[in-house]
């Protein structure tokens, strides 16, 4: 039987009514290891039901064995995720009424999923500089394929604010031609904040400059950035003093403007702040075979206390005190339960990322093979969205070194014999093949295009630029030693 899709009302109105829960395990699946800690140890100082095992051995997330939820209902799935949790439901029935209440109109696996997913997008997070522009976009009057290319270009801005993508290969996956890809570039870069959208620090200057009022010095100013800012980086005041005629305490108001516009505006859109890494998965070789294993051992191993449980069965205990333990409890099953979803979760992905990239933990970058979150999200049964959210802030400890979840998903290119390559995989050989040139003629992007094919490799000399300025390779004439 078909299970009939939520309007959007509907579905807030039910994720409402699970909201404590799921919010509880979406968020705890997206804390790294140090904050999820931190989260812990927080709910056990204002939930006294909530005990730190001193033995660890007597319980452990890794032993914890999880139902199978397309073989449950919404209530046996609540009831079985964990032994320790089940025994505190039989102790007493009328715990297990409150569990079970409104459970026979409990709705389907598909619809539990929906909601949980509307619930995982619905979660804020910090507005990025894409985020800013796809606001400012609603607002202007770019309707139907203008307004989907914009959103490709939007796309295409890097954190710095440029316009990065490649222009021939925007007009190919649009179908537009170049002008009418440059008449929408045109617009974004009317956006907030100003400079952005350039492709280039003369076009992001220019562009902020032009929003400078009042300032006898623009003119001058204007000269410099288009035709002599290689000089001004230089500091070669002597050579601007005379091909703009000016002392050198004009030349001084100029600079002093210049220097005031922002070479990278959208810096200020992203968060910058100390991470500290700690791995929470490592691999460990079983039977010849690389497994995934998620740390457990850094989290505090927790329980439900026996103490507030026999507190339940006592009949002497005030009915009022009985209601405050149920209540307690309830938050700390929720708590255990979500905090193995969360171990599972991240361990399921993991597995999945190191059995796709087989060859990398033998051969290194160069094996790394083109790997997308989706194609995890399908094997894993989960939505891209939680792959994204999961691999985000997590590390693995490798025999390879210490890597981010992140670094393992990267698309592909087509080689000659029609086998996708990884980009990280094509940067690494750029690499390579600069670490190996000579100084006193370095390879420039169409010889390092030419010794790419040699190896079956096709790549389009804009797209080596555009990896060279992500490795921070310089182009050959700034490589070039005599």
């Amino acid at each position: 039987m078909a299970v009939p899709s939520l309007s959007l009302s509907q579905q807030q109105r039910q994720v409402m009514t699970l909201a404590p829960q799921l919010r509880q395990s979406l968020e705890m699946l997206q804390m790294p290891v140090m904050e999820l800690r931190a989260a812990i140890l927080n709910e056990m100082s204002v939930n006294p039901t909530i005990e730190e095992v001193e033995d660890p051995s007597e319980v452990s997330l890794a032993t914890v064995t999880a139902p199978e939820p397309q073989q449950q209902s919404a209530a046996d799935e609540e009831l079985d995720f964990n032994p320790d949790i089940d025994a505190i439901l039989r102790q007493d029935d009328e715990w297990r009424d409150y569990f079970m209440q409104g459970m026979e109109n409990a709705p389907s696996y598909e619809e539990e999923n929906e909601k949980r997913q509307y619930l995982l997008d619905s979660i804020r997070q910090k507005a990025s500089l894409q985020d800013y522009l796809l606001e400012q976009l609603t607002l202007t009057d770019l309707q139907g394929e203008d307004y989907d290319l914009a959103v490709l270009l939007i796309g295409n801005i890097s954190d710095d604010g440029y316009f990065t993508g490649s222009l021939p290969d925007i007009i190919m996956v649009s179908g537009r031609s170049e002008r009418e890809v440059l008449d929408v570039l045109k617009v974004i870069q009317t956006f907030d904040p100003p400079g952005v959208g350039a492709r280039t620090l003369r076009e992001c200057l220019l562009l902020q400059l032009a929003l400078v009022e009042d300032s006898p010095w623009e003119d001058e100013a204007r000269l410099v950035i288009d035709k002599h800012l290689e000089r001004l980086g230089a500091h070669d005041e002597k050579y601007l003093c005379k091909v703009l005629e000016l002392t050198r305490e004009e030349l001084a108001h100029v600079t002093a403007l210049i220097r005031s516009l922002n070479p990278r505006p959208g810096r200020a859109y992203v968060q910058e702040k100390t991470e500290y890494v700690e791995p929470e998965v490592f691999l460990v070789r079983e039977k010849g075979r690389l497994v995934a294993r998620v740390d457990n051992q850094r989290l505090p191993h927790i329980h439900i206390s026996k103490h507030y449980r026999s507190l339940l069965e006592d009949r002497n205990t005030p009915a009022e005190t009985k209601t405050y333990i149920r209540e307690r409890i309830r938050a700390g099953a929720f708590l255990i339960r979500s905090l193995y979803q969360r171990q599972e979760t991240i361990r399921k992905i993991a597995q999945e990322i190191v059995d796709a990239q087989a060859d990398f933990w033998e051969k290194g970058v160069m094996a790394l093979r083109p790997l997308t979150m989706a194609e995890v999200a399908r094997k894993v049964g989960v939505h891209e969205t939680t792959v994204s959210r999961t691999v985000s802030n997590k590390y693995m400890r490798t025999p390879r070194g210490v890597f981010e979840m992140k670094y393992f998903f990267t698309h592909g290119l087509k080689s000659e014999d029609g086998v996708s390559v990884s980009n990280k995989s094509v940067q690494d050989q750029i690499r390579r093949l600069v670490e190996a040139e000579d100084p006193t003629a370095p390879l420039s992007d169409q010889a390092l295009e030419e010794k790419l094919s040699e190896q079956g490799i096709k790549v389009a000399r804009r797209t080596i630029a555009k990896y060279r300025g992500i490795l921070k390779i310089p182009p050959s004439h700034k490589r070039r030693r005599t």
